[in-house]
């Protein structure tokens, strides 16, 4: 069965969204820091990796115009953005609250 993008996001549970490239540089710096933020965060936190070439209309649909971008997502709802290399705690920081 194929899961829509919008059945992936409307989750109690945070969802982050990295949209990525297999050619940017940044994005593989930030892949461990995923892995990381996964590891400690367990259960209570979702990662879903777009990649931007191959999901070309999703990525259009979201203004995605730089990779790295992040998306965090809950219940359907878009609740923080970010462009660019971001620490593993800033990160961290970033789902928290949305617990």
């Amino acid at each position: 069965m194929k899961t829509s993008f919008g059945d992936l996001t409307d989750s109690q549970i945070p969802v982050l969204i990295d949209f990525h490239a297999s050619w940017c540089g940044p994005c593989q710096t930030l892949a461990p820091i995923l892995e990381d933020v996964k590891k400690d965060m367990g259960e209570k936190v979702k990662i879903i990796k777009v990649d931007v070439d191959k999901n070309k209309p999703l990525a259009a649909k979201f203004k995605v115009r730089g990779v790295p971008t992040l998306m965090l997502f809950k219940n359907g709802q878009q609740l923080w953005r970010k462009s660019g290399l971001i620490s593993k705690n800033d990160l961290k920081d970033a789902i928290i609250p949305h617990q």
